[in-house]
């Protein structure tokens, strides 16, 4: 008998006449109108729901975007009825180009699909960036669909057209210059020198202008000691490396250029021919960062040491030398002499760098590397990094001109000094003073807000650019996109206003073949093909002359042992100084250390915290250099006693919906010390509670590894040398045949991999932790950002994790005690994803099959056929598997992810963006194995070891992740398995025997071993 009461329905539009639905939609779809809302838009059959939001829900209110996309960057665009020759749907394009941001800088290639550039990846043909990224240069592509920009030009906050704009802006500046009014131009560090240029011509037809340049992360002090430069610094050649303060693997200077040299000197290999020597890495610092978190010898002072410290150090190493000693205050520090002879004992391969920004503790390190040999070995004078080029002096005596008066015109080029610049209250109160202000920003931020013109700038993927990060070594910028919004090259308006006709992307051409080519159109396409140029480095020896006596005196009277509670301002490895802090991918996160998201705190020891009877989450009012902020409290081991230290980056207000009101700003708090400014208050500081509490939002909640061997194994480079199995925990279990490795038991019959077997091998000596690949990751496979509130439930949804664990100072058997991290403890990061077990036990336990085991040894997914048990995660030993709660692609509550038109087209079209109720974990880029064995297949080959590489592997600044096919005995990662399995190789919990595809490699420390009555 029919069943009278079920319905077929026809299609969509059927559906959107029935009533039931209608009323229901906001439970499936954000952003959809009532049924009494009117915004007189053309009705589906008077419904209530407006045709155009319904397909805005379907996905299709992508115009800006889409119209972008099919018109190829280029003068003369073709139009897709006669499709371009080099876009071939879905087939993906990559255009070399550059990564800047302030003095950030790497080589880059950007994939597009569809003319839509959806994925940032390094150039390994760039010898400075050598194919590194650091997660912010990952992360700039969703920075290209920010909706939060400007969508063109404003007059007095109201939007107007760019011939208008020039008009009154041109006949204003004209006036000024005409009566001698002082005119500014306000930047943080230009790398490209063809833009250097364009800023002379402006300068020469309005000459009372003058370019001032500061950073928010400031590297003055350096500058300074070294006559006005920043040396090239070669951590590769580096037998003993120490510093002070400086987070060199984070985000002092070039952190992912630095992190491949210091990975260099931290391999060793088990097998007969294995290297076995290692450099030994000491630090010294306030904070635990991350570049102290891989230190061989940690200590920690207080930031009213950091001179007597670098004074102290110069000291030792003057007496072992015979060099002449200079008078100073002492300080008591663990392992300051050790680090002295070492670095006397490897003098010509040894070097001292430091984070502090006042010159005259850098002059001091200048000395120091002088005394062990550096200069010409690990430092280049001859060739001049070009990073941080702010002047802190002339930045201070721009706001006090403005202050007072004297400055009649100022023009922010993509600098928002008003939030990122200690002075910034004060320029910001100061500006209605000026006649005349003007915004290059993309957005209207804190000081394009307060401008009278804004002329937004286009993202640097959708411009023409060059950059010269280092003395003769170039790159190029070229779009990958048109311009979504009616932005203009800054570049191409500073050439407008000085009366130069010719656009930009030909005056770049034209300089670059007159002056850094010298030849033909043919070098410059093959320069915009490699995206790089030139290279050839000259090695100087020269040392900055230093007065050490003279140094020595101005630091005893800035340093000294206070013993009063003192701040530190720092700057974390994930958002940065705050330039990107609308990007959800940014916000979201971990920080390699804390592992905390979506806000800055106080950060505090446990015993500061004890002291001052505070917990973590509690809410404190931190007052330092006239400022007080509320935030919450997070303990941190590691972190010297006495100090609060807080993050700069955060407490944006008009950045954007995933940026604003987050966390608080700490600029402020930066003070003067010696001409420069420096990330610290040593007096008058103070920290109260509020009574409230704040929960912090955190990824990683466990500690320690809690008494389990077989999760983190690592040994001292002594022991490793005289037996590569030192440290190794083997697991054995008890059988009627005696003692058997726990391996060699299993219920499993196995798998016959007859193709390829595809797997990982991960070096902890080399994982610094800096999360790279967890923003490569996400971006490459369409992860959801989350929120702050659902992290704090639990429900972050990144494929990869890297779990940092702390020692304990406890007994093995104190499984309490084990809980509490030491106070100084040691750190080992570990990359955590799907393993791809053998005999995996989720596979065991999916009552649906909707994850299975491949031919070629992967651990699949099917989302269709998954209904969301999550058997499948409880019985994962890893927890490594993420279950959608909700729709975070397509709910209001977060929107500041993929759900608006412009996030979605970062979209990665390879692979499947899920939906709630689904389980969804690593698939080991399981669509770039399937488009590297497809391209070997035309050929008529195999695939070659290395062509196909997964997101996470190639993100990798150290190189620390080797990812192949083990069926290939020549293949990168069989040659290595085959050099380590009776060495430093073992699998995650061994003993459990899942068999799985990942395997690590033991970490190993260059420190002496402990005698068992000190273990």
């Amino acid at each position: 008998m029919e069943n009278s009461n079920k319905r077929y329905w026809k299609g969509i539009e059927e559906l959107t006449n029935d009533p039931s639905f209608v009323k229901n939609i906001h439970n499936e779809f954000g952003n959809m109108p009532s049924e009494n809302d009117s915004k007189g838009d053309s009705l589906v059959d008077g419904t209530g729901t407006h045709r155009r939001d319904f397909l805005k829900v379907l996905g299709f209110g992508v115009a800006a975007v889409s119209l972008a996309a099919c018109e190829a960057p280029v003068k003369n665009t073709i139009p897709y009825l006669n499709k371009p020759e080099d876009v071939e749907p879905t087939i993906a394009n990559w255009y070399a180009s550059t990564f800047t941001d302030g003095g950030e800088y790497a080589s880059v290639l950007v994939k597009t699909r569809e003319g839509r550039p959806i994925k940032i990846e390094g150039n390994k043909l760039s010898p400075v960036s050598k194919g590194a990224l650091s997660a912010r240069a990952q992360a700039s592509v969703l920075s290209l669909y920010d909706n939060e920009k400007l969508k063109g030009p404003q007059a007095g906050g109201k939007a107007t057209d760019w011939v208008q704009l020039d008009k009154e802006f041109v006949a204003k500046l004209s006036a000024i210059a005409a009566k001698g009014g002082q005119i500014r131009i306000v930047s943080n560090t230009i790398l490209s020198p063809t833009t250097k240029k364009v800023i002379a011509e402006f300068t020469a037809k309005y000459p009372t202008t003058q370019h001032v340049v500061y950073d928010a992360n400031s590297a003055y002090g350096l500058s300074v000691a070294h006559g006005g430069i920043i040396p090239s610094i070669d951590f590769s050649k580096a037998k003993t490396i120490v510093s002070l303060g400086a987070d060199f693997l984070g985000t002092w200077v070039a952190p992912t250029e630095f992190a491949g040299q210091w990975a260099e000197t931290r391999r060793v290999g088990s097998g007969k021919d294995g290297k076995k020597e290692m450099s030994r890495h000491y630090q010294f610092e306030t904070i635990l960062s991350n570049t102290g978190a891989n230190a061989d010898y940690r200590s920690a002072y207080k930031p009213s040491q950091e001179g007597l410290v670098a004074v102290a150090l110069y000291n030792a190493v003057a007496k072992l030398t015979g060099a002449a000693t200079v008078a100073g205050t002492s300080v008591k520090i663990d392992h300051l002499e050790a680090a002295a002879k070492d670095l006397v004992k490897s003098k010509g391969a040894s070097i001292v760098v430091s984070g502090s920004n006042d010159p005259q503790v850098q002059k001091i390190v200048a000395a120091t590397n002088a005394l062990v040999g550096a200069y010409g070995a690990t430092i280049n004078t001859g060739v001049a990094v070009n990073y941080r080029q702010g002047n802190d002096m002339a930045m201070s005596n721009f706001i006090n001109e403005v202050s007072a008066g004297k400055v009649s015109a100022v023009i922010f080029y993509n600098a928002n000094p008003v939030y990122n610049h200690p002075m910034g209250a004060k320029l910001g109160a100061a500006l209605a003073k000026v006649e005349l202000t003007l915004s290059t920003n993309d957005r209207a931020d804190e000081t394009g807000s307060l401008c009278q013109y804004n002329a937004p700038d286009s993202h640097y993927l959708e411009s023409w650019n060059d950059a010269e990060p280092k003395t003769g070594f170039y790159s190029l910028v070229q779009p990958t996109i048109s311009t979504i919004f009616k932005t203009r090259q800054a570049q191409d308006s500073f050439l407008t206003w000085a009366g130069n006709t010719t656009d930009y992307a030909t005056y770049l051409e034209r300089n670059w073949e007159s002056t850094i080519l010298k030849s033909g159109s043919l070098a410059w396409k093959t320069a915009l093909h490699d995206g790089v140029f030139g290279g050839n480095a000259t090695v100087s020896s020269a040392s900055p002359a230093v007065n050490t006596a003279e140094a020595a005196a101005a630091i005893s009277k800035a340093y000294s042992n206070g013993s009063d509670l003192e701040l530190a301002v720092y700057e974390k490895v994930g958002l940065g100084t705050g330039s990107q802090a609308n990007n959800p991918w940014l916000q979201e996160f971990p920080e390699p250390v804390s592992k905390a998201c979506w806000d800055n705190y106080a950060s505090i020891s446990q015993p500061t915290a004890t002291k001052l009877n505070l917990k973590q989450g509690d809410v404190v009012k931190v007052s330092a250099n006239g400022t007080e902020v509320s935030l919450p409290v997070l303990v941190q081991p590691g972190q010297a006693n006495d100090t609060v230290a807080i993050s700069i980056g955060y407490g944006r207000a008009k950045a954007g919906k995933s940026a604003n009101g987050v966390g608080v700003n700490a600029y402020p708090f930066i003070t003067e010390v010696n001409g420069a400014c420096v990330g610290a208050c040593t007096k008058g500081v103070s920290v109260t509670s509020t009574g409230e509490e704040k929960a912090i939002a955190q990824t990683q909640t466990h500690n320690t590894v809690m008494a389990r061997q077989a999760v983190v194994q690592e040994t001292v480079l002594g022991e490793f040398v005289k037996n590569p199995m030192s440290g190794r925990f083997v697991p054995e279990v008890l059988t009627s045949e005696g003692k058997k490795k726990a391996t060699d038991l299993s219920l499993w019959n196995g798998h016959d991999y007859n193709n390829h077997a595809w797997g990982m091998v991960i070096d902890l000596n080399t994982c610094t932790g800096c999360s790279a690949c967890v923003v490569s990751c996400n971006a490459e496979n369409n992860i959801a950002v989350v929120g702050r509130q659902e992290v704090i439930n639990r429900r972050e949804m990144h494929w990869m994790r890297i779990d940092r664990y702390y020692s304990s100072d406890a007994e093995v058997e104190d499984l309490k005690g084990l809980e509490v991290a030491s106070d100084n403890p040691e750190v080992v990061f570990q990359p955590m994803l799907c393993q791809h077990c053998n005999n995996a036990p989720c596979e065991t336990v999916c009552p649906v099959l909707a994850t299975t085991h491949s031919s070629e040894g992967l651990n699949q997914m099917t989302y269709n056929r998954c209904i969301g048990t999550r058997y499948c995660a409880n019985n994962c030993p890893y927890k490594v598997r993420r279950f959608n709660w909700f729709r975070y692609f397509q709910t209001d509550e977060y929107d500041f992810n993929f759900n608006n038109d412009l996030g979605r087209m970062v979209i990665n079209p390879d692979v499947t963006v899920r939906s709630r109720g689904v389980m969804e974990k690593c698939s080991m880029c399981v669509q770039r194995i399937q488009e590297g064995k497809l391209a070997a297949k035309k050929e008529k080959r195999r695939p070659i070891d290395g062509e196909i590489e997964i997101a996470c592997a190639q993100s990798c600044p150290t190189n620390a992740i080797t990812f192949g096919d083990m069926n290939d005995p020549k293949s990168a990662i069989s040659v290595l398995l085959a050099e380590e399995r009776e060495g430093r190789a073992y699998g995650v919990i061994e003993e459990i025997n899942v068999k799985p595809n990942i395997s690590y490699l033991m970490k190993v420390r260059n420190k002496e071993a402990k005698k068992h009555s000190e273990a």
